[in-house]
């Protein structure tokens, strides 16, 4: 039965996006971030700090440990940074090497997203009208087209930004949704792609912490691939069913399995849906009203099984937005299938939108800037030297130049935007994907001394080593494990939780405490306290052991 379809694309429409310009904006998303600085509080730190103990020989590697606790999830996330900790740490600083292989994760995830919206767009059901006398797109340069689209969707979407820059499990996951994604996608024209990708993305998902959404991601994909009217599509089915099951298997050996689940408050979640999946969500609910008659087509009903699969975990993980982001890829996909269908107003609106908003953020970042490196404006200046006492702005032209040439770019783009090009499918989302770049690398590059200062537990690891020593151990007492991470991976000292085992041979205690500390320990003195350069009151209390 043959439906009517909404998109109407002529040829000139479905040209694609300069790879150039495409690429670039990519390594303007992907590399901010990676340089010059420490892992942040809390996710991230801890991650490294897991990933530290077993690269430096402190835990083995089936039980790595962070201050004697194992981590909640799987293991592969921590086995991959320890890897390349050992195989580049000789050459790089330990973070850096770490975090090497999660941006080539994200990366991954951009490509993948490209290539399953390119497979989806070329499925009969997903082609646009065809015109009685020619002229309409040709299906590989709509697919091309409908692509680009999608990547710029999922770089615009405001969940991804910080998430999808931590050196955390959940970008393994993230790139296991996205792999998903792409199997199904791609399961009638690259069959034997498809399989490879199907029985790596369920197993990395499972050995990175998620196994339960594996496994209903393998459902998901078991119905829409039997629903489908295609041949290869329902022998697929089967390899849906093998990579589910060897997911459960992995989920068992590496220790992943793990059941999280509260009720959050509608409010809560809400508001999470809305700033976390914008700009996609709009440009999706769209996609399914007037696609509304191909809901069960492969364009769709892919997308829709993984976004509807990654939504309720987060909802059942009281609105988890680490969870959310599992659905990102496949919420791209549908906001791009928005894009034929898409009126010349509602585009413009998002043009505007783009201009004034990321305008203006990335002018704020500029006069935060100068403020710190020439004290004009001064009151910028004031208000970090008042919130990060301490704190010294460093000149670096290794910042200002891409920050210079990035701004360049962005007031060409809004100038190229607004005079030409008004036709190609993707024209809705090339500023709100190139504002959040944009934005992102000015923040990264002439802000990150300050933020590293601000979000790293350096400082206070610095102002405690004048009263420890690193032989022996050190026990703690109501300290975040970011904190303990920190101690261990950046200050190389040997940490022993209070309550567990081996605490009782530790000369050394550690108390996290307000502005007035409680009764030390019996046989304890209290030393000094410390605290973060950032903190008015939470203070870290060193006690030592009288003799």
């Amino acid at each position: 039965m043959n439906l009517p379809k909404p998109a109407v694309v002529t040829q000139r429409a479905a040209r694609r996006m300069p790879r150039v310009a495409l690429l670039l904006l990519c390594a303007a998303y992907v590399l901010p971030g990676v340089f010059g600085r420490d892992p942040w509080r809390q996710a991230d730190l801890i991650a490294f700090g897991y990933m530290h103990s077993i690269a430096s020989g402190r835990t083995d590697w089936w039980h790595p440990l962070v201050g004697g606790v194992p981590p909640e999830g799987g293991l592969f996330p921590y086995w991959l940074g320890a890897f390349f900790i050992q195989a580049l740490g000789a050459w790089l600083d330990p973070a850096f090497a770490a975090r090497l292989p999660f941006a080539l994760l994200l990366v991954a995830v951009l490509a993948l997203t490209w290539y399953a919206t390119y497979h989806l767009a070329r499925t009969e059901a997903a082609q646009p009208v065809a015109f009685a006398f020619g002229g309409e797109a040709q299906p590989v340069d709509y697919a091309r087209a409908m692509a680009d689209g999608a990547l710029l969707a999922l770089v615009a979407t405001l969940g991804l930004l910080q998430l999808g820059h931590e050196t955390t499990p959940e970008l393994l996951q993230l790139t296991g949704a996205a792999l998903f994604v792409y199997a199904l996608a791609a399961a009638d024209l690259r069959e034997a792609k498809a399989r490879v990708a199907m029985l790596v993305a369920l197993p990395l998902m499972a050995g990175s912490g998620a196994p339960s959404t594996a496994l209903a991601l393998g459902v998901g994909g078991t119905v829409v691939c039997l629903w489908s009217s295609q041949p290869q599509a329902r022998r697929f089915a089967g390899w849906v069913v093998i990579a589910a099951a060897i997911a459960a298997l992995v989920g068992v050996v590496t220790g992943s399995w793990a059941w999280r689940v509260s009720s959050p408050s509608p409010g809560q979640v809400v508001r999470l849906f809305i700033w976390f999946l914008w700009p996609a969500w709009p440009l999706a609910a769209w996609t399914v009203w007037r696609w509304r008659a191909h809901l069960v087509r492969p364009h769709l009903a892919v997308p829709l099984v993984v976004w509807g699969i990654a939504a309720f975990t987060s909802v059942a993980m009281n609105g988890s937005d680490r969870a959310l982001m599992l659905g990102l890829p496949a919420l791209a996909v549908l906001a791009a299938f928005s894009l034929p269908t898409l009126r010349r107003g509602v585009a413009s609106a998002i043009d505007w939108f783009s201009v004034f908003f990321f305008s203006i953020a990335g002018l704020a970042v500029w006069v935060i800037y100068l403020s710190m490196q020439v004290g004009i404006p001064s009151k910028p200046l004031a208000n970090i030297q008042r919130l990060a006492p301490g704190f010294e702005p460093v000149f670096s032209w290794w910042a200002l130049l891409p920050a210079v040439l990035a701004t360049g770019a962005w007031v060409w783009l809004v100038r190229w935007r607004a005079t030409r090009h008004r036709v190609v499918l993707w024209r809705s989302l090339v500023l709100p994907a190139s504002g959040v770049a944009w934005c992102w690398l000015l923040l990264l590059t002439l802000c990150l001394p300050v933020l590293d200062y601000a979000r790293s537990e350096r400082p206070i690891v610095e102002r405690l080593a004048r009263h420890l020593s690193r032989e022996g151990c050190v026990a703690a007492e109501g300290l975040s494990k970011g904190q303990v991470a920190a101690l261990e991976a950046l200050g190389g000292y040997t940490v022993r939780w209070w309550h567990r085992p081996g605490a009782g041979a530790c000369d050394q205690l550690l108390v996290a405490g307000g502005n007035r500390p409680a009764p030390p320990p019996a046989g304890w003195k209290l030393v000094t306290r410390e605290r973060r350069p950032t903190d008015r009151t939470e203070f870290t209390y060193v006690y030592r052991r009288e003799r």
